[in-house]
């Protein structure tokens, strides 16, 4: 078994209501999906490759090894439940960007640049198959017109790990925002996520993008698109790359069940998630994010 993998570019042929329809299964089925011929240009791929290990290698590798995980997985012979395997940095615009990784910072401002385009055409993809206005669920994160919805990318590494067995590369979790676009290494493995009770590998494939659902998707679809579990094995050999960027709610966006999907149509379609601000979900979350995710909605509802 195998994640839906989507010619993105078929949106665009005859073939529109039919790759429209393998997204909404995606969507309603895995929470995850690759997309091929996603339109981000395989040149910058290269460079973001190319930038991302060069960044690590210089700025962030000695730093890993002098890392508390590191240190704990070779004092103690127990597994180690409450850390993760994993060097990971977050970049927004406004970042202090690191200086010391020739073309890093011009390199990955571009490809966030063409990623956020890319989500903005996932949700008005989302939008069109749950019946909702084009341009609903991005004015929803943007609490209104504007542009003030969070766009961020994670630059995460997973090096060669001497017990696997006893930490994981990251813990099993859900994903708190909304759309969330990964650039994973293509030659080493270690996603999975979990369907129907298994965990399933997200197979490395050349060049892809692999788009999975958050929490906020989940509310926002009355749960119609669920956000799903997953995690990183670790690793003997290699040193995973992944890339991650997140469309997310801002802050303020107060986040609920569109309209259209909760209004009684041929019977009465129950709203099961609360209207709350992102903000607080988030100050839930940060809390919580390795823990059930139903305990977190039912927290926001009492706010």
């Amino acid at each position: 078994m195998a994640i839906p993998t989507i010619d993105f570019s078929k949106l665009n042929g005859k073939e529109r209501a039919k790759t429209l329809a393998h997204i909404a299964n995606a969507c309603e089925e895995w929470g995850f999906f690759q997309l091929v011929n996603h339109g981000i240009p395989e040149e910058l791929l290269d460079r973001v490759k190319k930038v991302s290990s060069e960044f690590y290698e210089m700025e962030r590798e000695e730093n890993f090894k002098n890392s508390k995980v590191v240190n704990l997985l070779d004092e103690i012979g127990e597994s180690l439940e409450s850390l993760d395997w994993e060097d990971v940095i977050t970049f927004l615009d406004d970042n202090e960007w690191p200086s010391g990784t020739p073309g890093f910072q011009e390199t990955m401002k571009e490809y966030g640049f063409q990623l956020k385009k890319l989500a903005e055409k996932v949700m008005e993809v989302m939008d069109e198959n749950l019946g909702l206005p084009k341009g609903y669920i991005k004015m929803a994160f943007n609490d209104g017109e504007g542009e003030n919805a969070f766009f961020g990318t994670k630059v995460s590494h997973y090096p060669p790990c001497p017990h696997p067995e006893r930490v994981n590369g990251l813990r099993a979790y859900t994903n708190a925002g909304g759309v969330i676009l990964l650039f994973q290494d293509d030659k080493v493995g270690g996603l999975q996520i979990l369907k129907d009770g298994q965990w399933i590998d997200v197979q490395p494939l050349p060049n892809t993008i692999v788009i999975n659902t958050g929490d906020q998707i989940e509310v926002l679809s009355n749960g119609r698109y669920k956000s799903t579990w997953h995690r990183v094995l670790s690793s003997t050999e290699g040193n995973r790359r992944s890339i991650a960027s997140f469309y997310n709610p801002s802050l303020k966006a107060t986040i609920a069940p569109a309209p259209q999907l909760v209004e009684k149509t041929h019977q009465e379609v129950e709203q099961i998630y609360p209207r709350f601000v992102f903000g607080d979900y988030i100050s839930v979350y940060v809390q919580q994010k390795f823990l059930p995710k139903e305990p977190r909605f039912q927290a926001v509802r009492a706010m």
